[in-house]
């Protein structure tokens, strides 16, 4: 069987003070990691952190050429104010991934943590624990780098399982194909 070409894909885990993201390339059932990172915001004005986010963001995509993106979806648990400052930090990557012409997928924490840990319960640390063997990383990434690595590695199962699932096709992965990713 032969072993499809590598697909470098960026994985987004919004925050309002610090945003992750992480590149890898998977092929058939390999991945491995090209490069992570974070963004540190300061304390300063929302508008100023979100346009730093879009900036930056957007840096990581000229560097890395990404064909495909992913990013983590807003979890609210009981603070619905940090929920909507967090959405806006998420649309300010959102909006970077989108002037750059990619289509994102988007994971539920949930979905992320089962994808690499196998539960989706699972803590921070077995999520980077699970990284850094996954990804044969030589230390442990830090852990909004090692959650955006992972919303990578998710996507890259979800698109394995879809194309032998006839679901997507090899360069055809579209709108219509990861609305289907998303859907639970």
């Amino acid at each position: 069987m032969a072993v499809s070409a590598p697909v470098r894909s960026l994985g987004i885990d919004p925050g309002s003070r610090i945003t992750g993201w992480g590149v890898i390339e998977h092929a058939g059932n390999r991945s491995r990691c090209i490069d992570h990172g974070r963004i540190h915001l300061d304390k300063g004005e929302l508008p100023a952190r979100l346009l730093r986010i879009f900036t930056e963001v957007g840096e990581v995509i000229r560097q890395y050429a990404p064909e495909e993106t992913a990013i983590e979806e807003v979890f609210v648990n009981r603070n619905v104010s940090s929920a909507l400052i967090l959405g806006q930090a998420r649309g300010a990557a959102i909006c970077a991934l989108a002037s750059a012409g990619l289509s994102v997928a988007e994971y539920a924490p949930a979905q992320i943590k089962s994808a690499v840990v196998g539960s989706g319960r699972a803590e921070k640390q077995q999520v980077q624990h699970m990284i850094k063997i996954l990804l044969n990383l030589p230390e442990t990434a830090p852990t909004d780098a090692s959650d955006a690595l992972a919303v990578a590695l998710c996507h890259a199962h979800v698109r394995a399982t879809l194309l032998k699932n006839g679901e997507a096709l090899p360069g055809g992965w579209g709108n219509a194909t990861v609305a289907k990713a998303t859907r639970r």
